[in-house]
């Protein structure tokens, strides 16, 4: 039996059972490592005397934010990446980070396993444990809901409340969320049938976009090698920029998604996702890149951002493959200088100005008004050029076919 176990701590329904079971169950000491990503001071507030009371021998508390935006979350805006062309990958990417600081304080405290609270049907579970894998494979890692007999909600409510364990969880609360500085998720309850319209009450970061403003509100975002660093001319620190955004965004209905994706473990899932600030971002990120990169580039780009999201969204981070692609997703970031002009307005955000030191645009060649310095004679050439394989190709063709007309005459 392992000596103490760091457990990955929420103070949520999962984790806050897993503490009293192990106790139970391994006859070891329990270490709640709790990892600050930007679910908010309700979430935090008393999570530590509530671990303790729940048995925990030790509990800490990281605070990842910026961390998590300027080495995860960020580079993943970079590189275009969106899961199944529609979910910005704000739970995914928050994972790998995590479960990195609580490989650390199992280091720093001496710990001999490492836990979490995912269930065997989540993509989640894997995402830790590659983690756990990749940095700290001596590690013994305890699942609990691969063990334990519970069968559901209900079942870690009563046992819970025979335990004494204070938690905020109810019967009444069908929901599963997960939050961090990027997004939050809503999954579960009504939302399990793909045919109900998610209610709105289910909506936290976002106003339904029919009662937005109906005045357009314009945000200008500025970029250093595809990092957001100002807001409206204003510098502002990571953490800061992206709590305004998530705030002026979601006052106009932006960042709501309704999804059935396709989990990694095989079978389909609905969630609700709302990314005011990262849509608004991505958005952004998009409209300076058509300033900026030229055709083949972009397109290269986009292409490698398919796989880049499948591989954030299956939990492999920490690998040599990520390595490499977002090596290659920086070199492309050193262009991505300059601001851009987003409106939002009744849900939607729509880049509208934009403008950089790196812009390859050039009004001297593109202007439908007179120039000097393009010889629109020149495009017969490149034309005659670029369609040869089409012309050769015809040129066979009428020959095959004169010489079966003459055979056949």
């Amino acid at each position: 039996m392992p000596r103490t176990i760091a457990v990955a701590y929420s103070g949520g329904l999962d984790t806050s059972a897993m503490i009293p079971w192990f106790l139970e169950h391994h006859d070891a000491r329990v270490v709640a490592v709790v990892v600050d990503v930007g679910q908010g001071a309700e979430e935090l507030e008393g999570i530590e005397e509530k671990a303790l009371r729940s048995g925990a021998v030790a509990c800490e508390i990281v605070d990842l934010r910026e961390e998590f935006l300027e080495e995860f979350a960020f580079p993943t805006a970079i590189s275009g990446a969106v899961y199944e062309g529609r979910y910005l990958l704000g739970t995914a990417i928050a994972r790998p980070p995590i479960a990195r600081a609580q490989v650390e304080a199992a280091r720093r405290l001496g710990c001999d396993a490492v836990a979490h609270g995912c269930t065997g049907k989540g993509n989640d579970q894997v995402r830790f444990e590659a983690t756990y894998a990749a940095l700290a494979p001596d590690l013994e890692v305890i699942a609990p809901w691969r063990e334990w007999s519970f069968r559901g909600r209900e079942d870690l409510l009563e046992y819970l409340a025979a335990h004494g364990v204070p938690t905020t969880a109810s019967a009444t609360k069908i929901y599963s969320r997960d939050a961090n500085l990027w997004h939050i998720s809503h999954e579960g309850g009504g939302l399990e049938d793909p045919w109900n319209a998610p209610p709105e009450d289910i909506w936290t970061r976002t106003v339904a976009p029919e009662a937005a403003p109906d005045t357009p509100c314009e945000v200008i975002l500025g970029f250093e090698q595809g990092r957001p660093r100002t807001l409206d001319g204003e510098r502002l620190g990571a953490i800061e920029l992206l709590e305004r955004l998530n705030r002026i965004a979601g006052s106009h209905g932006v960042g709501r998604i309704d999804i059935v994706e396709n989990r990694l473990v095989g079978m389909k899932s609905r969630g609700c996702y709302e990314t005011p600030g990262g849509t608004v971002i991505m958005e952004a990120l998009r409209g300076l890149e058509e300033l900026v990169l030229d055709r083949r580039m972009l397109r290269w780009r986009q292409e490698q951002a398919i796989g880049f999201a499948e591989l954030v969204y299956d939990g492999r981070w920490f690998t040599p493959q990520r390595e490499v692609m977002q090596a290659a997703f920086e070199r492309i970031a050193e262009r991505l200088e300059g601001e851009v002009a987003v409106r939002l307005f009744k849900g939607s955000a729509t880049t509208t100005r934009r403008r950089s030191p790196c812009s390859l645009y050039a009004e001297s060649f593109a202007t439908f008004s007179a120039d000097e310095v393009y010889h629109q004679a020149d495009a017969g050439g490149f034309i005659r050029l670029f369609t040869l394989p089409s012309r050769i190709a015809a040129t066979q063709r009428n020959q095959t076919a004169a010489i079966a007309e003459g055979a056949g005459a």
